[in-house]
Protein backbone atom coordinates (compact mmCIF):
# COMPACT_ATOMS: atom_id res chain seq x y z
CA UNK A 1 0.00 0.00 0.00
CA UNK A 2 2.99 2.00 0.86
CA UNK A 3 4.08 2.61 -2.19
CA UNK A 4 0.74 3.66 -4.36
CA UNK A 5 0.00 6.10 -1.66
CA UNK A 6 3.49 7.48 -1.57
CA UNK A 7 3.33 8.06 -5.11
CA UNK A 8 0.29 9.91 -5.12
CA UNK A 9 0.89 11.70 -1.74
CA UNK A 10 4.78 11.97 -1.10
CA UNK A 11 6.57 10.68 1.96
CA UNK A 12 4.77 12.10 4.75
CA UNK A 13 1.80 14.34 6.11
CA UNK A 14 1.05 17.06 9.06
CA UNK A 15 -1.61 16.00 11.64
CA UNK A 16 -3.53 18.90 13.48
CA UNK A 17 -0.97 19.46 15.72
CA UNK A 18 1.70 19.87 13.61
CA UNK A 19 3.23 16.63 13.57
CA UNK A 20 4.60 14.65 10.74
CA UNK A 21 2.61 11.21 10.02
CA UNK A 22 4.30 8.94 7.16
CA UNK A 23 2.32 8.00 4.69
CA UNK A 24 3.34 4.39 5.35
CA UNK A 25 1.84 4.08 9.07
CA UNK A 26 -1.52 4.58 7.07
CA UNK A 27 -1.10 1.12 6.55
CA UNK A 28 -0.55 0.15 10.28
CA UNK A 29 -4.16 1.81 11.29
CA UNK A 30 -5.43 -0.55 8.90
CA UNK A 31 -6.88 2.66 6.53
CA UNK A 32 -7.94 0.88 3.24
CA UNK A 33 -9.65 4.37 1.63
CA UNK A 34 -8.35 7.50 1.40
CA UNK A 35 -10.35 10.81 0.76
CA UNK A 36 -8.88 13.92 -0.77
CA UNK A 37 -10.45 16.85 0.34
CA UNK A 38 -9.68 19.98 -2.12
CA UNK A 39 -11.18 22.91 -0.08
CA UNK A 40 -9.89 25.91 1.65
CA UNK A 41 -10.69 27.68 5.08
CA UNK A 42 -12.61 30.30 3.90
CA UNK A 43 -16.83 30.87 4.25
CA UNK A 44 -19.20 29.25 2.02
CA UNK A 45 -19.82 26.04 0.60
CA UNK A 46 -15.67 24.65 2.02
CA UNK A 47 -17.64 26.03 6.02
CA UNK A 48 -20.30 24.56 5.63
CA UNK A 49 -18.76 20.91 4.62
CA UNK A 50 -17.11 20.94 7.52
CA UNK A 51 -19.01 19.89 10.01
CA UNK A 52 -20.62 17.16 7.84
CA UNK A 53 -17.14 16.01 7.07
CA UNK A 54 -15.98 16.08 10.48
CA UNK A 55 -18.88 14.00 12.13
CA UNK A 56 -18.87 11.68 9.32
CA UNK A 57 -14.92 11.41 9.96
CA UNK A 58 -15.57 10.81 13.68
CA UNK A 59 -17.53 7.29 13.32
CA UNK A 60 -14.64 5.89 11.76
CA UNK A 61 -12.42 7.18 14.16
CA UNK A 62 -14.74 5.84 16.71
CA UNK A 63 -14.00 2.55 15.02
CA UNK A 64 -10.35 2.58 15.30
CA UNK A 65 -10.94 4.05 18.84
CA UNK A 66 -13.41 0.42 19.74
CA UNK A 67 -10.24 -1.41 17.93
CA UNK A 68 -12.00 -2.38 14.84
CA UNK A 69 -8.89 -0.42 12.40
CA UNK A 70 -9.19 2.82 10.86
CA UNK A 71 -10.68 1.52 7.30
CA UNK A 72 -10.72 5.70 6.22
CA UNK A 73 -8.38 8.66 6.53
CA UNK A 74 -8.78 12.34 4.91
CA UNK A 75 -6.20 14.27 3.75
CA UNK A 76 -6.69 18.06 3.00
CA UNK A 77 -5.26 19.20 0.12
CA UNK A 78 -5.67 23.19 0.21
CA UNK A 79 -6.04 25.55 -2.11
CA UNK A 80 -4.66 28.61 0.46
CA UNK A 81 -2.18 30.92 -0.62
CA UNK A 82 -0.55 31.78 2.59
CA UNK A 83 0.98 29.37 5.43
CA UNK A 84 -0.79 31.16 8.22
CA UNK A 85 -4.28 30.91 6.70
CA UNK A 86 -3.24 27.24 6.16
CA UNK A 87 -1.91 26.33 9.62
CA UNK A 88 -4.94 27.81 11.21
CA UNK A 89 -7.36 25.43 9.34
CA UNK A 90 -5.36 22.31 9.48
CA UNK A 91 -5.42 23.33 13.01
CA UNK A 92 -9.07 22.94 12.58
CA UNK A 93 -9.39 19.92 11.07
CA UNK A 94 -9.05 16.36 12.91
CA UNK A 95 -7.53 14.68 9.84
CA UNK A 96 -4.06 14.77 8.00
CA UNK A 97 -3.28 17.78 5.38
CA UNK A 98 -0.83 17.77 2.36
CA UNK A 99 2.23 19.92 3.85
CA UNK A 100 1.79 23.55 2.58
CA UNK A 101 5.30 23.46 1.46
CA UNK A 102 4.67 20.51 -0.96
CA UNK A 103 3.12 22.77 -3.23
CA UNK A 104 4.06 21.03 -6.57
CA UNK A 105 2.07 18.04 -5.59
CA UNK A 106 -0.57 20.09 -5.15
CA UNK A 107 -0.91 21.06 -7.96
CA UNK A 108 -0.24 17.49 -9.83
CA UNK A 109 -3.16 16.49 -7.37
CA UNK A 110 -5.22 19.17 -8.49
CA UNK A 111 -4.31 18.23 -12.16
CA UNK A 112 -4.67 14.05 -11.76
CA UNK A 113 -8.19 14.19 -10.13
CA UNK A 114 -9.56 16.90 -12.74
CA UNK A 115 -10.46 19.33 -9.80
CA UNK A 116 -12.48 21.93 -10.85
CA UNK A 117 -14.19 23.43 -8.28
CA UNK A 118 -14.19 23.09 -4.42
CA UNK A 119 -15.18 21.65 -1.79
CA UNK A 120 -14.41 18.32 -3.53
CA UNK A 121 -13.95 15.21 -1.90
CA UNK A 122 -12.21 12.20 -3.98
CA UNK A 123 -11.87 8.37 -2.38
CA UNK A 124 -8.77 6.75 -3.40
CA UNK A 125 -7.96 3.10 -2.89
CA UNK A 126 -4.84 3.12 -0.33
CA UNK A 127 -3.79 0.18 -1.59
CA UNK A 128 -3.72 1.30 -5.59
CA UNK A 129 -3.84 4.68 -5.27
CA UNK A 130 -6.89 4.39 -8.28
CA UNK A 131 -10.40 6.62 -7.95
CA UNK A 132 -13.05 4.84 -6.09
CA UNK A 133 -15.49 7.77 -5.73
CA UNK A 134 -15.39 11.08 -7.48
CA UNK A 135 -18.07 12.73 -5.92
CA UNK A 136 -17.62 12.16 -2.24
CA UNK A 137 -19.64 14.99 -1.47
CA UNK A 138 -22.71 13.06 -2.16
CA UNK A 139 -21.54 10.16 -0.08
CA UNK A 140 -21.47 11.79 2.86
CA UNK A 141 -25.17 13.33 2.02
CA UNK A 142 -26.29 9.86 0.98
CA UNK A 143 -24.60 7.78 3.51
CA UNK A 144 -23.95 9.55 6.30
CA UNK A 145 -23.78 6.44 8.65
CA UNK A 146 -20.68 5.05 6.32
CA UNK A 147 -23.06 1.72 5.84
CA UNK A 148 -22.20 1.49 2.20
CA UNK A 149 -18.43 1.51 2.45
CA UNK A 150 -16.23 1.99 0.75
CA UNK A 151 -18.16 3.18 -1.92
CA UNK A 152 -17.24 1.34 -5.07
CA UNK A 153 -18.49 2.23 -8.58
CA UNK A 154 -21.50 -0.76 -9.91
CA UNK A 155 -22.52 -1.18 -13.43
CA UNK A 156 -24.75 1.32 -14.98
CA UNK A 157 -27.43 -1.32 -14.77
CA UNK A 158 -27.40 -1.44 -11.65
CA UNK A 159 -27.84 2.10 -10.63
CA UNK A 160 -30.16 2.90 -12.86
CA UNK A 161 -32.55 0.23 -12.07
CA UNK A 162 -36.18 0.78 -11.63
CA UNK A 163 -38.79 2.55 -13.32
CA UNK A 164 -38.18 5.53 -16.14
CA UNK A 165 -40.42 8.52 -17.66
CA UNK A 166 -41.22 9.75 -21.14
CA UNK A 167 -42.62 13.74 -20.66
CA UNK A 168 -46.26 11.85 -21.64
CA UNK A 169 -46.63 10.19 -18.86
CA UNK A 170 -45.34 6.87 -20.00
CA UNK A 171 -43.62 5.11 -17.81
CA UNK A 172 -40.84 2.30 -18.68
CA UNK A 173 -38.49 -0.10 -17.16
CA UNK A 174 -34.89 1.01 -17.34
CA UNK A 175 -34.25 -2.66 -19.20
CA UNK A 176 -35.52 -0.70 -22.30
CA UNK A 177 -32.64 0.74 -22.34
CA UNK A 178 -30.40 -2.75 -22.71
CA UNK A 179 -28.73 -2.91 -26.13
CA UNK A 180 -28.87 1.03 -27.03
CA UNK A 181 -25.99 3.74 -26.88
CA UNK A 182 -27.09 5.85 -23.64
CA UNK A 183 -26.30 9.56 -23.35
CA UNK A 184 -27.03 10.32 -19.73
CA UNK A 185 -27.38 13.74 -19.42
CA UNK A 186 -27.33 15.53 -16.01
CA UNK A 187 -29.13 19.38 -16.54
CA UNK A 188 -30.99 21.51 -15.08
CA UNK A 189 -34.00 23.94 -16.82
CA UNK A 190 -32.43 27.33 -13.97
CA UNK A 191 -28.95 26.76 -16.14
CA UNK A 192 -28.60 28.97 -19.32
CA UNK A 193 -26.06 26.67 -20.88
CA UNK A 194 -28.19 23.33 -19.93
CA UNK A 195 -31.08 24.92 -21.70
CA UNK A 196 -28.82 26.08 -24.64
CA UNK A 197 -27.30 22.43 -24.91
CA UNK A 198 -31.19 20.72 -24.76
CA UNK A 199 -31.96 22.58 -27.85
CA UNK A 200 -29.04 21.62 -29.84
CA UNK A 201 -29.32 17.42 -28.33
CA UNK A 202 -33.25 17.58 -29.53
CA UNK A 203 -31.74 17.89 -33.04
CA UNK A 204 -29.29 15.65 -32.74
CA UNK A 205 -31.07 12.78 -30.87
CA UNK A 206 -33.58 13.17 -33.88
CA UNK A 207 -30.64 12.33 -36.89
CA UNK A 208 -29.36 9.86 -34.52
CA UNK A 209 -32.72 8.16 -34.05
CA UNK A 210 -33.47 8.64 -38.21
CA UNK A 211 -30.60 7.59 -39.35
CA UNK A 212 -31.41 4.03 -37.05
CA UNK A 213 -28.91 3.97 -34.81
CA UNK A 214 -29.91 2.50 -31.25
CA UNK A 215 -29.58 5.14 -28.74
CA UNK A 216 -31.54 6.71 -25.85
CA UNK A 217 -31.11 10.11 -23.50
CA UNK A 218 -31.63 9.90 -19.90
CA UNK A 219 -31.87 12.87 -18.44
CA UNK A 220 -31.11 12.96 -14.92
CA UNK A 221 -32.04 16.54 -13.51
CA UNK A 222 -30.49 19.06 -11.10
CA UNK A 223 -33.52 21.36 -11.00
CA UNK A 224 -34.99 22.86 -7.40
CA UNK A 225 -38.44 21.67 -7.97
CA UNK A 226 -41.09 19.11 -9.57
CA UNK A 227 -42.66 21.53 -11.36
CA UNK A 228 -39.63 23.04 -13.17
CA UNK A 229 -38.21 19.29 -13.62
CA UNK A 230 -41.30 18.58 -15.48
CA UNK A 231 -41.07 21.92 -17.87
CA UNK A 232 -37.95 21.37 -18.67
CA UNK A 233 -39.05 17.69 -19.04
CA UNK A 234 -41.99 18.41 -21.46
CA UNK A 235 -39.08 19.82 -24.45
CA UNK A 236 -37.18 16.34 -24.27
CA UNK A 237 -38.18 13.61 -26.54
CA UNK A 238 -36.10 11.05 -24.27
CA UNK A 239 -36.80 9.53 -20.89
CA UNK A 240 -35.80 10.85 -17.49
CA UNK A 241 -35.37 9.02 -14.13
CA UNK A 242 -38.57 10.39 -12.01
CA UNK A 243 -37.52 13.40 -10.26
CA UNK A 244 -38.83 12.01 -6.94
CA UNK A 245 -36.47 9.37 -7.18
CA UNK A 246 -33.32 11.90 -5.08
CA UNK A 247 -31.87 8.26 -4.49
CA UNK A 248 -31.33 7.36 -7.94
CA UNK A 249 -30.62 10.38 -9.68
CA UNK A 250 -27.84 11.08 -6.77
CA UNK A 251 -26.26 7.35 -7.16
CA UNK A 252 -25.96 8.73 -11.00
CA UNK A 253 -24.39 11.87 -10.01
CA UNK A 254 -21.74 10.07 -7.53
CA UNK A 255 -21.00 6.89 -10.68
CA UNK A 256 -19.66 9.45 -13.01
CA UNK A 257 -18.66 11.95 -10.28
CA UNK A 258 -20.64 15.03 -11.41
CA UNK A 259 -19.11 18.50 -10.50
CA UNK A 260 -20.78 20.97 -12.98
CA UNK A 261 -23.82 20.86 -15.54
CA UNK A 262 -24.39 20.32 -18.29
CA UNK A 263 -22.78 17.32 -18.86
CA UNK A 264 -23.40 14.35 -21.14
CA UNK A 265 -21.68 11.43 -20.65
CA UNK A 266 -22.16 8.43 -23.46
CA UNK A 267 -22.04 5.13 -22.55
CA UNK A 268 -21.45 1.89 -25.25
CA UNK A 269 -24.84 -0.96 -25.28
CA UNK A 270 -22.79 -2.38 -22.13
CA UNK A 271 -22.84 0.41 -19.59
CA UNK A 272 -19.16 1.10 -20.79
CA UNK A 273 -18.35 5.07 -20.72
CA UNK A 274 -17.42 5.66 -24.22
CA UNK A 275 -16.80 9.66 -23.83
CA UNK A 276 -17.36 11.93 -20.40
CA UNK A 277 -17.17 15.14 -23.02
CA UNK A 278 -20.86 14.25 -24.76
CA UNK A 279 -20.92 18.04 -24.50
CA UNK A 280 -18.68 18.93 -26.72
CA UNK A 281 -19.12 16.37 -29.15
CA UNK A 282 -22.28 17.32 -30.20
CA UNK A 283 -21.82 20.78 -30.29
CA UNK A 284 -18.94 19.58 -32.77
CA UNK A 285 -20.59 17.51 -34.51
CA UNK A 286 -23.96 19.12 -35.38
CA UNK A 287 -24.77 16.63 -38.27
CA UNK A 288 -23.51 13.39 -35.87
CA UNK A 289 -21.62 11.99 -38.56
CA UNK A 290 -19.27 10.81 -36.00
CA UNK A 291 -21.57 9.16 -32.96
CA UNK A 292 -21.08 7.54 -30.76
CA UNK A 293 -17.96 10.03 -30.33
CA UNK A 294 -15.44 7.67 -29.47
CA UNK A 295 -12.58 9.95 -28.22
CA UNK A 296 -9.70 10.92 -30.37
CA UNK A 297 -6.20 11.61 -29.40
CA UNK A 298 -5.48 14.87 -30.93
CA UNK A 299 -8.85 18.07 -31.12
CA UNK A 300 -8.30 20.78 -33.55
CA UNK A 301 -8.77 23.77 -30.75
CA UNK A 302 -12.55 25.30 -31.25
CA UNK A 303 -14.89 27.22 -29.05
CA UNK A 304 -16.58 24.48 -28.30
CA UNK A 305 -13.75 22.43 -26.60
CA UNK A 306 -11.63 25.20 -25.20
CA UNK A 307 -13.71 24.25 -22.29
CA UNK A 308 -11.29 21.57 -21.79
CA UNK A 309 -8.04 23.79 -21.35
CA UNK A 310 -9.39 24.41 -17.85
CA UNK A 311 -9.51 20.64 -17.19
CA UNK A 312 -5.55 19.94 -16.62
CA UNK A 313 -2.22 20.57 -18.62
CA UNK A 314 -2.62 20.30 -22.35
CA UNK A 315 -0.48 20.03 -25.42
CA UNK A 316 -1.31 22.79 -27.86
CA UNK A 317 0.54 23.20 -31.43
CA UNK A 318 -0.39 26.27 -32.63
CA UNK A 319 0.37 26.38 -36.63
CA UNK A 320 -0.39 28.51 -39.56
CA UNK A 321 -4.24 27.34 -40.73
CA UNK A 322 -3.66 29.42 -43.65
CA UNK A 323 -1.52 27.03 -45.02
CA UNK A 324 -4.70 24.20 -45.78
CA UNK A 325 -2.78 20.81 -44.61
CA UNK A 326 -1.09 22.29 -41.97
CA UNK A 327 -3.55 21.46 -39.14
CA UNK A 328 -3.98 17.72 -40.48
CA UNK A 329 -0.33 17.80 -40.62
CA UNK A 330 0.26 18.48 -37.15
CA UNK A 331 -2.69 16.22 -35.96
CA UNK A 332 -0.61 13.21 -37.77
CA UNK A 333 2.62 14.37 -36.14
CA UNK A 334 1.33 14.40 -32.74
CA UNK A 335 -1.17 11.36 -32.49
CA UNK A 336 1.34 8.35 -32.26
CA UNK A 337 2.83 10.29 -28.70
CA UNK A 338 -0.89 10.94 -27.53
CA UNK A 339 -1.73 7.48 -28.26
CA UNK A 340 1.15 6.00 -26.44
CA UNK A 341 0.35 8.46 -23.72
CA UNK A 342 -3.36 7.56 -23.31
CA UNK A 343 -2.42 3.65 -23.69
CA UNK A 344 0.09 3.67 -20.98
CA UNK A 345 -2.19 5.42 -18.40
CA UNK A 346 -5.13 3.50 -19.51
CA UNK A 347 -3.73 -0.08 -18.98
CA UNK A 348 -2.90 2.05 -15.38
CA UNK A 349 -6.97 2.55 -15.21
CA UNK A 350 -6.04 6.18 -15.02
CA UNK A 351 -6.67 9.56 -17.34
CA UNK A 352 -4.21 10.30 -19.26
CA UNK A 353 -2.06 13.44 -17.48
CA UNK A 354 -2.34 15.70 -21.14
CA UNK A 355 -4.84 16.31 -23.51
CA UNK A 356 -3.46 16.76 -26.90
CA UNK A 357 -4.57 20.05 -29.13
CA UNK A 358 -4.00 21.72 -32.38
CA UNK A 359 -4.35 24.93 -32.57
CA UNK A 360 -5.10 27.23 -36.16
CA UNK A 361 -5.68 30.74 -36.16
CA UNK A 362 -8.86 32.31 -35.80
CA UNK A 363 -10.14 34.87 -32.68
CA UNK A 364 -10.66 32.07 -29.87
CA UNK A 365 -6.79 31.35 -30.78
CA UNK A 366 -5.38 35.21 -31.35
CA UNK A 367 -7.44 35.79 -27.29
CA UNK A 368 -5.95 32.47 -25.93
CA UNK A 369 -2.12 33.80 -27.06
CA UNK A 370 -2.94 37.09 -25.49
CA UNK A 371 -4.30 35.76 -22.18
CA UNK A 372 -1.43 33.11 -22.24
CA UNK A 373 1.53 36.09 -23.27
CA UNK A 374 2.59 33.52 -26.01
CA UNK A 375 4.76 34.80 -29.05
CA UNK A 376 2.56 34.95 -32.58
CA UNK A 377 5.32 31.82 -33.51
CA UNK A 378 4.03 28.83 -36.01
CA UNK A 379 4.40 25.85 -35.35
CA UNK A 380 4.95 26.60 -31.61
CA UNK A 381 4.79 23.84 -29.03
CA UNK A 382 3.09 24.62 -25.52
CA UNK A 383 1.84 23.06 -22.85
CA UNK A 384 -0.22 24.95 -21.04
CA UNK A 385 -1.49 24.52 -17.41
CA UNK A 386 -4.03 26.97 -16.68
CA UNK A 387 -5.13 25.87 -12.99
CA UNK A 388 -1.68 26.20 -12.16
CA UNK A 389 -1.07 29.46 -14.11
CA UNK A 390 2.20 28.35 -15.69
CA UNK A 391 2.92 27.61 -19.34
CA UNK A 392 6.28 25.57 -20.70
CA UNK A 393 7.09 26.98 -24.64
CA UNK A 394 9.29 25.11 -27.40
CA UNK A 395 9.65 27.28 -29.76
CA UNK A 396 11.76 25.52 -32.30
CA UNK A 397 11.60 26.26 -36.23
CA UNK A 398 10.94 22.79 -37.40
CA UNK A 399 8.50 20.44 -34.75
CA UNK A 400 9.66 16.75 -35.45
CA UNK A 401 7.89 13.80 -33.63
CA UNK A 402 11.91 13.56 -31.54
CA UNK A 403 11.10 17.16 -30.11
CA UNK A 404 7.68 16.40 -29.11
CA UNK A 405 8.32 13.09 -27.27
CA UNK A 406 10.99 14.74 -25.30
CA UNK A 407 9.14 17.71 -24.76
CA UNK A 408 6.68 15.77 -23.25
CA UNK A 409 8.67 13.24 -21.44
CA UNK A 410 10.75 15.93 -20.09
CA UNK A 411 7.65 17.50 -18.59
CA UNK A 412 6.18 14.25 -16.98
CA UNK A 413 9.43 14.01 -15.91
CA UNK A 414 9.02 17.60 -14.04
CA UNK A 415 12.44 18.53 -15.94
CA UNK A 416 10.56 21.87 -17.27
CA UNK A 417 11.00 25.34 -15.75
CA UNK A 418 7.65 26.81 -16.12
CA UNK A 419 6.42 30.51 -17.39
CA UNK A 420 3.85 32.20 -15.41
CA UNK A 421 1.08 32.89 -17.51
Amino acid sequence: MAGALTDVLGEVLVAADGEEVAVSALAARGVSLVGLYFGCSLGGPCAQLGASLAAFYGRFRGEAAAGGGQRLEIVFVSAEQEQQQWQEAVRAMPWLALPFADKHRKLKLWNKYRVSNIPSLIFIDASTGKVVCRNGLLVIRDDPEGLEFPWGPKPFSEVVAGPLLRNNGQTLDSSALEGSHVGVYFSAHWCPPCRSLTRVLVESYRKIKEAGQKFEILFVSADRSEDSFKQYFSEMPWLAVPYADEARRSRLNRLYGIQGIPTLIVLDPTGEVITRQGRVEVLNDVECREFPWHPKPVLELTDSNAVQLNEGPCLVLFVDSEDDGESEAAKQLIQPIAEKIIAKYKAKEEEAPLLFFVAGEDDMTDSLRDYTNLPEAAPLLTILDMSARAKYVMDVEEITPEIVEAFVSDFLADKLKPEPI
